[in-house]
């Protein structure tokens, strides 16, 4: 059939076609090749005009290797600016544009905070030998650099090599700018890395005498004050304008080190850094060994501070909330605002000196170099914090800002989760055994489990396996009827409900990851909110929100915002009856557990100590029906201390901070708790009395007393409006207390884990 297609005209076309095809294929192929050989030999033949050998490949190959790094470290450098630039705002000048002047819960002046705008002095008005003290020590050669400083840098690192340790800074001027205005005092390298590309951004925005305005302006001095027209003032007595060679030399060596140059803390080494600085200017060339002469021979005489202490912490911390309301629109246009706030500052003193004690004594001891603490009433209103040992040295506020594993202090959430099922009690009993969760199985101090005890025991005791097993036994209330049992999904959901538990009563500034430790403290909390949530339980179930604005008041004296008027309400978030039972088993932590040392005479405690893995970090978090505290011990970079438990020198500190701040008030038991104390005194971890000499705390108004003068304060300052208005002043001055010396609070609204000795 086929051969007589091939037979016919049409046939023999289409193979003669078939055959043309064919060919034209090959021909092509085969032409397509040869100009594809013939374009790579006259490539090769053109690269061959570079190649290179000895050391010039060697400079080659090194240059294509820096090329490709150097592309990688753009992209990374990229991505580090734009990290840095997210810190900036279209306002960020204004960031701190506010006047607050702080008063205490007496109505006197605690401190100031922000920007004071009707005493800032300009650039041109300083005294030239200021700015030039401040250059030739901090920063020589400002002018000539564009934001970093390479050249002062290796100057620094040589003049520290000669001298074995560090006394020149590489920092430039505006490189401490960018951190005071965006940045953290955290020593890490991914600050340095945004400083540095701030420090640019700065320097690219601003005219370099802006930049050295707002530095003098906006660094930290000591004393609580902040730029140079403060600490003139503070030190001096003086404005900045005022100030003479050995006084501007004094206050130029504050900036890196006011805690220890500080001359209401160290004159000597105050005197000698001066010194050292005027010797600066002379390496410098602004000043001459003469013009010197007098500085040296009659050093600066600054006001005796030594007896005043500021609340620095504090300020920071309430400072940082006046924002947060006027960022909120709750505080009107006015930027120069006056805050009475809940600080009570013999509380306040007491703390810091109760931190500093325990440290001084104990702290080598112990292996730890930090401490912090929260005092506060339990529906929030914030009485005394303390952030750290030195503020001169480290602004960072521990008790707000640090999130830290709370250890066995986070039981009490697991203990009232397990009660709100309507299961359990203060008499139910649990299980204490050994188990485990999949892989993971906890154990108690010692090591042993505890068998079966009833639930107040189990806190008391602060057992570890008893707490993995309520949160197992939490989920099981909540596990779906008719679902197959599975362990591990169960104890998920129990520690689900816990989270919940833990975010309804404060803990609301942390992830709390949940692990299947996170019952025995493995999830970071800040202290701020551990005293929130504990507040809780004072006072009987409802939201403690911290707070220490009070009232505020405008520049005219206008009262703006009242705490008790236009603050959130303590709403309930849980059962009164449930805390009930829960105080009543948390008691017997300090009666009778891990926490004896904080037993205070007469007056009924409930609390609860931790301590985490390692001994990294101890804690204790107690109430009375008054006030709710808690303290923390440890070391900045989470270094392990030398076996301090929770029941040791922080419920030592916790008592005696608390023994002062109950003098003098009317006592009142934890919320729920009826009975009286079952101890006259606090017991030490060997068992021994613990006498602590709490020094006596000056008597203050009772709240009808206080209310009282209020009342009659607002009349007067009512009647004084009046007659202004109606132009009929007497020429005579009435002399008032300040409008915010009293305190009148409006009603309360309705509303994996090694095991640790505790």
């Amino acid at each position: 059939m086929f051969n007589d297609f091939q037979n016919t005209g049409w046939g023999k076309r289409f193979a003669r076609a078939m055959l043309g095809f064919d060919s034209w294929v090959d021909s092509t192929l085969y032409e397509s090749g040869q100009r594809a050989r013939q374009r790579w030999e006259s490539f090769a033949a053109f690269m061959d005009r570079f190649h290179v050998s000895g050391w010039r490949k060697v400079a080659v190959e090194v240059s294509c290797e820096g090329l490709t790094l150097g592309a990688l470290g753009s992209v990374v450098m990229l991505s580090l600016a734009t990290l840095a630039f997210q810190e900036t705002s279209e306002d960020w000048l204004k960031k701190q544009d506010l006047a607050v002047t702080f008063l205490d819960r007496y109505g006197q002046v605690a401190g100031h905070r922000g920007i004071k705008h009707d005493d800032s002095v300009p650039l041109e008005q300083l005294p030239e030998y200021v700015v030039q003290a401040v250059l030739a020590t901090e920063d020589r050669r400002f002018y000539d650099h564009w934001g970093i400083d390479p050249i002062g840098l290796l100057r620094a690192l040589s003049v520290n090599a000669r001298s074995s340790g560090v006394v020149q800074g590489g920092s430039t001027l505006s490189q401490q700018l960018a951190k005071n205005l965006f940045l953290s005092n955290e020593r890490t390298m991914d600050r340095k890395v945004r400083e540095a590309f701030l420090a640019l951004w700065l320097e690219f925005r601003l005219p370099k005498n802006e930049i050295l305005k707002l530095y003098l302006d906006r660094a930290y001095m000591g004393g609580g004050t902040f730029g140079i027209q403060a600490a003139a003032d503070f030190y001096f007595g003086k404005s900045v304008r005022d100030v003479t060679l050995a006084e501007a030399a004094m206050l130029a060596g504050l900036f890196k080190a006011p805690a220890k140059f500080a001359p209401h803390v160290n004159l000597p080494a105050a005197r000698a850094r001066a010194n050292d600085v005027l010797q600066n200017m002379v390496e410098a060339g602004f000043l001459t060994e003469g013009q010197i002469f007098l500085a040296r021979k009659s050093p600066a005489a600054p006001v005796d501070r030594r007896r005043e202490a500021s609340p620095d912490w504090y300020l920071d911390w309430a400072f940082g909330e006046v924002k947060k309301l006027a960022d909120a629109g709750k505080l009107g246009p006015d930027r120069v605002l006056t805050v009475r706030t809940g600080l009570d500052p013999s509380i306040q003193k007491r703390a810091d000196s109760a931190i500093e004690d325990a440290l001084r004594q104990y702290g080598r001891q112990y292996n730890a170099d930090q401490g912090a603490a929260v005092v506060m009433e339990p529906l929030g209103l914030v009485r005394a914090i303390v952030g750290g040992r030195d503020y001169g040295a480290s602004q960072f506020n521990r008790a707000t800002d640090a999130a830290r594993q709370p250890g066995s202090s986070f039981k009490p959430f697991v203990y009232l989760a397990a009660v709100m099922t309507g299961r359990f009690n203060r008499d139910t009993v649990v299980d204490a055994s050994n188990l485990c969760i999949g892989n993971w199985c906890p154990g108690n101090y010692g090591g042993a489990g505890a068998g079966r005890v009833p639930m107040v025991n189990a806190l008391q005791r602060s057992l570890n396996t008893a707490a993995v097993w309520l949160s197992i036994k939490i989920g099981e209330a909540y596990w779906p009827r008719g679902a197959g049992y599975h362990q591990a999904r169960i104890a998920t959901l129990g520690r689900s409900k816990i989270v919940d538990l833990a975010r309804a009563m404060g803990v609301v500034n942390t992830p709390l990851t949940d692990t299947v430790s996170l019952p025995l403290g493995a999830g970071e909390v800040k202290m701020i909110d551990m005293a929130a949530a504990y507040g809780v339980l004072a006072n009987g179930g409802r939201r403690a929100t911290p707070f220490a604005a009070v009232e505020v008041r405008n520049s005219t004296g206008d009262v703006i915002y009242r705490h008790d008027r236009d603050g959130p309400p303590a709403v309930q978030v849980v059962p009164a009856d449930k805390i009930a039972i829960m105080n009543n088993m948390m008691k017997e932590v300090v009666n009778a557990g891990t926490a004896r040392a904080a037993a205070l005479p007469g007056v009924q405690v409930a609390g609860k100590t931790g301590t985490t893995n390692a001994y990294k970090d101890a804690w204790f978090d107690g109430f009375t029906g008054n006030y709710v505290g808690t303290v923390w011990f440890g070391n900045d970079a989470s270094t392990s201390m030398r076996n301090m438990t929770g029941g040791s020198l922080p419920a030592r500190t916790w008592h005696e901070i608390m023994e002062f701040a109950h003098q003098g008030i009317e006592l009142k038991n934890p919320y729920g708790v009826t009975d009286t104390p079952a101890v006259a005194s606090a017991a030490g971890p060997s068992g021994g009395a613990v006498t602590l000499g709490a020094p006596q705390r000056p008597a203050t108004l009772s709240r009808r007393s206080t209310e009282t003068l209020g009342g009659i304060e607002e009349m007067m300052r009512a009647t004084s409006a009046r007659l202004k208005r109606a132009d009929m002043a007497p020429t005579g001055t009435i002399t008032m207390a300040p409008a915010s010396s009293i305190v009148r609070l409006g009603p309360p609204r309705g509303g994996s884990v090694a095991a640790q000795p505790n």
